[in-house]
């Protein structure tokens, strides 16, 4: 795998994809402990999983919060 700028974000895309579909975090098809390209495919997908995450956690929060009315 040639890693550059295309692929960081290749991956990341993937990672949210696969939370928005519904995968868990431990779904993630790099290996942790593999070879070099396996550990940057983890590194990578499993940080677009929780930015993924992250954005439904806060707009869930910014939903759940009363708003001040007029």
């Amino acid at each position: 795998m040639q890693f550059n700028r295309q692929t960081q974000m290749d991956l990341i895309s993937e990672g949210k994809a696969a939370f928005q579909g519904g995968d868990p975090s431990d779904a993630c098809p790099y290996d942790r402990y593999g070879d070099r390209e396996q550990q940057v495919g983890y590194r990578y997908w499993t940080r677009g999983w929780g930015a993924a995450r992250a954005e439904s956690e806060a707009a869930a929060a910014q939903r759940a919060q009363p708003s001040a009315g007029q």
